[in-house]
């Protein structure tokens, strides 16, 4: 959102209760009366429902909950991260486009965000069912000072980011299950995929993809998915305004992610496995040719999962794919 625009609303939403006029918006803009119009009509495209009288002037009558680069700007507390917002009604895959705007310069905290994704991904190139207007589809473009190796540390940190949210906002606790998904009880209601372009000692940008869950009602739901995915809405039998969750998020992943770059993994390993899905319960690990199974410890300094083999060597797994009993 421009910053006029910005401080257009700012200027409205303190005088909620009377009118402001179109000369004093004029003169506390530094812009001509015709713009002030122009910006109150985009405004109105948006969502906004703003009231004008001719010799009062305009006063802000209601805040849209729809989702625009806009909408989410107005009222974000963070430093950097969603100063730059690319919204798509429709799109094939933030992930994708992330991709491309990255590959052509987009700056650190640079947000993809859509209503609707046709070609939503998750791990392994599976299939993300992202259906309109009833999830947050988001990607976030990260420019990290971090070595190569540590890019999945980043994965669990964003596992913690949504699990607090999830927690505070719905007053629900989540569990996460080793790396990526976000579960209620025993079922998936967000997944997050991390991509990376690297050269050997440095990162050169990381993708980290959200696909969350939060009003699809049963019906919503493909048949190949029913028993294994829920949302917001089936656990809790409510619908959920959907913006100031995604601002809550993009607030909660910044404080987190430069709270990781300053003090390390540290803070990030205590609080995901706050969150563990069955925590010291044996699993089976499928990992290249091998099969074994363990007693699930947690995660490693670094970020790996933790399990201790029948004989009692305690195993570091960094990818595969992980069941329990």
């Amino acid at each position: 959102m421009s910053s006029t625009r910005n401080k257009l609303i700012e200027l409205l939403s303190k005088n909620e209760a009377q009118y402001i006029s179109g000369q004093l918006l004029s003169e506390q803009l530094n812009i001509s009366r015709s713009a002030i119009w122009k910006h109150m009509n985009e405004l109105k495209k948006d969502g906004y429902e703003i009231e004008g009288k001719a010799k009062k002037g305009y006063r802000i009558i209601s805040y849209p909950n729809k989702i625009s680069e806009n909408t989410i700007s107005w009222g974000l507390q963070t430093d950097w991260l969603g100063k730059k917002i690319v919204y798509r009604d429709s799109i094939t895959s933030t992930q994708r486009l992330a991709h491309e705007l990255a590959l052509d310069g987009a700056e650190h905290g640079t947000i993809v965000i859509a209503d609707e994704q046709t070609k939503g991904k998750g791990r392994v190139d599976r299939n993300w069912h992202s259906q309109k207007g009833k999830g947050i589809w988001m990607s976030v473009i990260l420019r990290p000072t971090i070595l190569p190796y540590l890019a999945p540390q980043l994965t669990l940190l964003t596992a913690t980011v949504l699990a607090n949210v999830i927690d505070q906002y719905a007053k629900i606790k989540p569990q996460i299950k080793w790396p990526n998904d976000i579960l209620i009880d025993s079922r998936k209601m967000a997944g997050i995929l991390t991509e990376m372009q690297a050269e050997q000692d440095h990162v050169l940008y990381v993708i980290v993809g959200m696909g969350i869950n939060i009003n699809q009602d049963q019906s919503d739901l493909p048949d190949d998915i029913l028993n294994k995915a829920t949302s917001l809405r089936i656990e809790t039998g409510q619908e959920w305004e959907m913006l100031p969750m995604i601002q809550q998020i993009i607030e909660t992943f910044e404080s987190k992610y430069m709270h990781y770059i300053d003090n390390g993994f540290k803070e990030v390993k205590q609080n995901w496995e706050n969150y563990g899905f069955r925590l010291n319960e044996r699993l089976q690990i499928n990992s290249g040719n091998k099969r074994w199974e363990g007693l699930f410890l947690g995660i490693a300094e670094d970020g790996a999962l933790l399990a201790k083999t029948d004989t009692g060597i305690i195993e570091k797994v960094y990818s595969g794919e992980i069941s329990w009993f």
